[in-house]
């Protein structure tokens, strides 16, 4: 039972990306793996910019650059 965690910035990505996303993960796993798509599970985490870091610098503030 495959759980694969996606963890994006919250920067408007559409219900048909993370589809997308969801469905191509799912896939790779089944077709490299084996695994069954009927028990993979996808999460997609969307996290502020202010609270994914880069090199000591918030995303947030490094947009801004």
């Amino acid at each position: 039972m495959p759980h694969v965690n996606i963890r994006i910035t919250r920067e408007g990505a559409t219900a048909e990306q993370k589809r997308r996303l969801i469905k191509g993960v799912t896939d790779l796993l089944a077709e490299v793996l084996g695994k069954n798509p009927a028990t993979t599970f996808v999460i997609i985490d969307e996290v502020e910019t202010d609270n994914w870091g880069i090199g000591g610098e918030s995303v947030t503030e490094l947009r801004k650059k």
